[in-house]
């Protein structure tokens, strides 16, 4: 039973960091593009791009956190 539980885990925090660490990448993408358009926008675009990268942190992070509930859990 242990076992599973390690697997359950690893499928949890894989899951669960792959796709935000994706979303970064094309936030980064996205707005170095519209840098290039309009480089007098580069505050907004910055202050954007570094909210979104935040939230979509805060979805790894709650990955990280269903991962180590399913380690303390007692089965």
């Amino acid at each position: 039973m242990e076992e599973l539980k390690l697997v359950a885990m690893a499928l949890a925090i894989w899951l669960g960091a792959i796709w935000p660490g994706v979303g970064i990448g094309l936030i980064g993408k996205g707005a170095l593009e519209a840098l290039g358009r309009n480089p007098e926008a580069a505050g907004k675009i910055q202050w954007l791009a570094i909210l979104c990268i935040a939230l979509a942190e805060a979805v790894a992070i709650y990955a990280l956190v269903i991962a180590f509930i399913i380690w303390f859990v007692k089965l």
